[in-house]
C-alpha cells in the first residue's frame, strides 16, 4: 500500500514538472517568435531597390506570406551542362533550386541566377526573358499596333481630318518632324533620320508612362535600366559615326580657327574632340537613366515614410499617411510631365548629333 502511494505521489510530481517544463518551453518559443518579428524591421533601401531593379518574375501582390506573380521564361547556358529552358516558378520566389540553379538572395550576385558546382557558385550565360525584357516586348507590340493603325488610316483617308488615336498623336508626330528633325538636321536630309527619331521618342515616352502604372502590365522600370538607355545611346552613336561626312571629321581632327599650338606637337584639341564623341552617348545614357530612377525613388521614399513612422508608433504611421500619399500623388503627376520631357530631350540631342555629322561647311557657318 505504501509502495502504491509512493508511486502515485511520484507520478503526480513528475507530471507537474513536465507540465511546468512544457509551459516554460511554450513561453520561450513565444518570446523567441516575438523577438524574431520585432527584429524584422522595415528596410527602406531594400524596399526601393526591389521595386526598381529587374527580376525573373512579374510580382503582382503579396497576401500574407503568399506571393502572387507571373513566372517568366528562364534561358540559361552552362559550360558544364549546356542549355536549360524552364519557367522561373521552379525557383519558388527564390526559396528553392532547380537543376543546380538558384536565385542568389545575398552577396555580390544578389538577384542573379547562379549555378552551384563542386568548386562553388558560378554565373551561367543568362538569356532569360526578365521583367524588363518582357515589358519591352509589350511596349514594342503596342507601338506597332498604334502606328500601323494610324498609317492605315492615312492611306485609307488621305484627305480627311484625323480622328481618334490619329488625332491624339499627330501633333507629337508633326512636332518631332518640324521642330526637331527638320530644324536640326536640315530640309534636305531630315527624312532619312525621321523614322528612327520617331521610334526613339515614342518608345521612351510609352515606356516612361507604363513605368508609372503600379499594376500589370505596368510597373517595369524599362527606361530606368541603364542597359536599355545604353543600347539606345549606342544606336545614336553608331548612326552619328556612320553618317559623319568629311567636314564632320575635319572638325574633329583639324578644326579650322584653332591655334596651331593646340594641335602640334601635342594634339590637344583633336584628343578633346575625339573624347567628346564618346562622352555624348554616355551623357545620353546617364541622363535618361538618372532622371527616371530618381523619380521612382522619390515616390517610393514617400511611401516608405509611412512604415518608418509606424515602427515608432502606429498612430504616427496613420498620421503621416495622408501627407505621404499627397506628396506621392503630386510626384506621380510631375512624373507624367518628366516622362514626356525626357523622351523629347533624348530625341532632340540625337537629332542635333545627326545634324552636326551631316552639316556642310556653309551650313555650319
Amino acid at each position: 500500500m505504501r509502495r502504491l502511494l509512493l508511486v502515485a505521489v511520484m507520478f503526480f510530481w513528475g507530471s507537474k514538472m513536465m507540465m511546468g517544463n512544457a509551459e516554460t518551453a511554450d513561453v520561450v518559443v513565444a518570446d523567441s517568435v516575438k523577438l524574431e518579428h520585432a527584429s524584422e524591421k522595415f528596410a527602406p533601401g531594400e524596399f526601393m531597390l526591389d521595386h526598381i531593379l529587374d527580376s525573373h518574375e512579374w510580382h503582382i501582390i503579396t497576401i500574407g506570406n503568399h506571393h502572387i506573380s507571373i513566372p517568366l521564361p528562364v534561358i540559361l547556358y552552362s559550360k558544364i551542362s549546356g542549355w536549360h529552358v524552364f519557367m522561373s516558378s521552379k525557383f519558388h520566389h527564390g526559396q528553392a533550386s532547380y537543376r543546380n540553379f538558384r536565385l542568389a538572395t545575398e552577396g555580390p550576385n544578389k538577384g542573379k541566377i547562379v549555378e552551384d558546382t563542386t568548386s562553388g557558385e558560378i554565373l551561367p550565360l543568362d538569356l532569360s526573358i526578365t521583367k524588363v525584357v518582357f515589358s519591352i516586348f509589350l511596349s514594342s507590340a503596342l507601338l506597332l499596333w498604334v502606328f500601323i493603325s494610324i498609317a492605315r488610316r492615312y492611306q485609307k483617308y488621305p484627305n480627311s481630318a484625323p480622328k481618334g488615336l490619329q488625332s491624339a498623336l499627330e501633333p507629337f508626330i508633326l512636332f518631332i518632324r518640324d521642330d526637331v528633325a527638320r530644324s536640326t538636321i536640315g530640309e534636305k536630309k531630315y527624312e532619312k533620320y525621321l523614322p528612327y527619331l520617331l521610334t526613339l521618342f515614342f518608345f521612351i515616352w510609352f515606356n516612361n508612362l507604363l513605368g508609372l502604372i503600379p499594376i500589370f502590365p505596368g510597373g517595369a522600370n524599362v527606361t530606368g535600366n541603364i542597359a536599355v538607355t545604353g543600347v539606345m545611346a549606342l544606336f545614336t552613336f553608331v548612326i552619328t559615326t556612320i553618317s559623319g561626312n568629311k567636314h564632320y571629321w575635319q572638325e574633329i581632327y583639324n578644326a579650322p580657327g584653332v591655334p596651331w599650338w593646340l594641335k602640334f606637337p601635342i594634339p590637344l584639341m583633336p584628343l578633346i574632340e575625339l573624347l567628346g564623341m564618346f562622352i555624348k552617348p554616355v551623357v545620353l545614357m546617364v541622363r535618361l537613366f538618372a532622371n527616371i530612377v530618381a523619380g521612382h525613388l522619390i515616390i517610393l521614399a514617400f511611401v516608405s515614410l509611412i512604415f518608418i513612422f509606424a515602427e515608432f508608433h502606429p498612430l504616427l504611421g496613420y498620421g503621416i499617411a495622408p501627407l505621404s500619399a499627397a506628396f506621392s500623388i503630386f510626384m506621380g503627376l510631375l512624373e507624367l510631365l518628366v516622362a514626356l520631357i525626357q523622351a523629347y530631350v533624348f530625341t532632340l540631342l540625337s537629332s542635333i548629333y545627326f545634324g552636326l555629322a551631316t552639316a556642310e561647311p556653309h551650313e555650319g557657318h
